[in-house]
C-alpha cells in the first residue's frame, strides 16, 4: 500500500495543512454473484488493496478533491453541490458529499486527497473502496458517525442515485465491515452476517484478465432486468415471492416454461447460487476446502453458461488454473464480463502458481494479465 507518510506530505504540499488520513479497502467477492440485488447472499473478504484519503478544513468556502492517480484537482463550492454526477472519477467522492448532506448534514468547506492501489475496472471495486474512505473522512470532519450497515447503505445509495451505477450492497457493506482473515456472509435483504475465518494456510490470488468491463452501461442492466422477469413470473403464482432469494428450484421446475428462456436461465443462476453462497460458508467455517472448492467451480459454471456473466478470457482464466498444484477453488469474480478470477491456493504454492497461471494465461489469449497474491484484510478505518 501506498506510504502514509508520503500521502500525507503530498496533502500538506498541495493544501498547506496537515490532513487526518483514513484507509478503506476493496474486495473481492469468494462466492454468490448477482444475488445481491435478488436480496440474496453473498460471501466477500475484504483485500489489501485500498483507498487513502486525506482531508483538511478550509476557510475559502470550497470544497477540493485531488486524485494522485488522475493527477487531476476538482473545486466545487461546498454551498452549492451538484445534484447528479457528470461522468467523471469526482462523482464518487462528490456522491458521497451530497448523499450526507441530504441526510441533513451541514457540509463544510474542506481539502480531499485521494489515492488508490485497488486496480480501476477489474471487479475489486476502487468505487466502493472511493466512496467508502471518502465518507470515513468527511463524516470525521463533520463529527458525525453510523452504525457500518448504515454507513455501507449511504455510500451504496451515492452509486445508485448519484453516479447513476446500479450496484447493490455488497461492495460497500465489506469495505465497511470486513475483518482481517476472515470472508464475510452478508444476508443483502437484512444487513446480517457472520464472519468465517480463511485458514492462514490459504492464499487469495487474484488474477486480472485485463479485460474491462463496466457496470454502469451494457449487460449488467440487461441481465438484472431478465432475473427480474423471471421473479416477476414465479410471483404471479406464489404472491410472497419479491425477490428470487424468496424462489426455489422447485419454481423455475413448475413455472419457468412461462418465461423467456434467457430469463429462466437467469434465475436458475441466481436461485442455485445463493444456496451454494451459504454452502460456502458452512464450509469455510468447518474448514472443508475441497468442498469450498467444488461450490465455487460450481458457481463459476453457472455464472458462465447459465447467467452468461463471463467472458472467453476469464474462462480461459479458471480453466487454465484447474490442474496447477495448490488449487483449491477458482471462479470469475465480481460484476462479470471480464475483470478478475478469485483463486484459493495453498500458501506455499501461491507464488508459483501465480507465475504459472501468468505464463499460460498469456500463451493462450496473447494478453499479459496481472496476477496478486493477496490476503483478507480489516475494514475501513482511521490511520493513526
Amino acid at each position: 500500500m501506498h506510504n502514509p507518510s508520503v500521502f500525507r506530505s503530498m496533502h500538506r504540499e498541495r493544501f498547506g495543512a496537515d490532513p487526518a488520513i483514513f484507509v478503506a479497502p476493496g474486495r473481492v467477492n469468494l462466492i454468490g454473484e448477482h444475488t445481491d440485488y435478488a436480496e440474496g447472499f453473498v460471501m466477500p473478504a475484504a483485500i489489501n488493496f485500498a483507498t487513502l484519503a486525506g482531508i483538511s478544513p478550509r476557510t475559502d468556502g470550497k470544497i477540493a478533491i485531488y486524485s494522485e492517480n488522475y493527477g487531476e484537482e476538482k473545486t466545487f463550492d461546498a454551498a452549492a453541490l451538484p445534484a447528479k454526477g457528470n461522468k467523471h472519477w469526482s462523482d464518487y467522492p462528490m456522491g458521497v458529499v451530497s448523499i450526507l448532506k441530504g441526510e441533513g448534514h451541514k457540509i463544510p468547506a474542506f481539502s480531499l486527497s485521494i489515492w488508490s492501489d485497488v486496480p480501476l475496472a477489474s471487479g475489486l471495486s476502487s468505487s466502493a473502496a472511493l466512496e467508502v474512505a471518502t465518507a470515513i473522512a468527511v463524516m470525521d470532519l463533520i463529527g458525525a458517525t453510523y452504525p457500518g450497515p448504515v454507513l455501507a447503505r449511504l455510500c451504496q445509495r451515492a452509486e445508485n442515485e448519484f453516479v447513476g451505477a446500479n450496484c447493490g450492497i455488497m461492495d460497500q457493506f465489506i469495505s465497511v465491515n470486513g475483518k482481517e482473515n476472515h470472508a464475510l456472509l452478508l444476508d443483502c435483504r437484512d444487513l446480517s452476517y457472520k464472519l468465517a475465518p480463511i485458514p492462514d494456510h490459504v492464499a487469495l490470488v487474484i488474477a486480472n484478465t485485463m479485460v474491462k468491463h463496466s457496470v454502469a452501461g451494457g449487460d449488467y442492466p440487461t441481465r438484472r432486468r431478465e432475473s427480474e422477469a423471471a421473479c416477476a413470473v414465479i410471483a404471479s403464482h406464489r404472491p410472497g415471492v419479491p425477490f428470487l432469494r424468496d424462489a426455489t428450484l422447485e419454481d423455475l421446475e413448475k413455472w419457468g416454461h412461462e418465461m423467456e428462456p434467457k430469463s429462466r436461465m437467469r434465475a436458475k443462476h441466481v436461485i442455485s447460487e445463493d444456496l451454494r453462497t451459504v454452502a460456502a460458508c458452512e464450509a469455510l467455517l468447518k474448514g472443508d476446502m475441497k468442498e469450498l472448492g467444488r461450490l465455487m467451480a460450481e458457481a463459476h459454471r453457472s455464472y458462465s453458461r447459465d447467467f452468461e456473466g463471463s467472458c472467453v478470457e476469464a474462462d480461459a482464466m479458471v480453466e487454465l488454473a484447474q490442474d496447477l498444484p495448490g488449487l483449491i477453488g477458482t471462479r470469475l469474480t465480481g460484476g462479470g464480463f471480464g475483470g478478475c478470477t478469485v483463486n484459493l491456493v495453498e500458501q506455499s504454492e501461491a507464488a508459483k502458481f501465480a507465475e504459472a497461471l501468468g505464463v499460460r494465461y498469456a500463451a493462450r489469449t496473447g494478453i499479459t494479465p496481472q496476477i496478486h497474491i493477496c490476503h483478507a484484510s480489516g475494514g475501513a478505518h482511521r490511520l493513526e
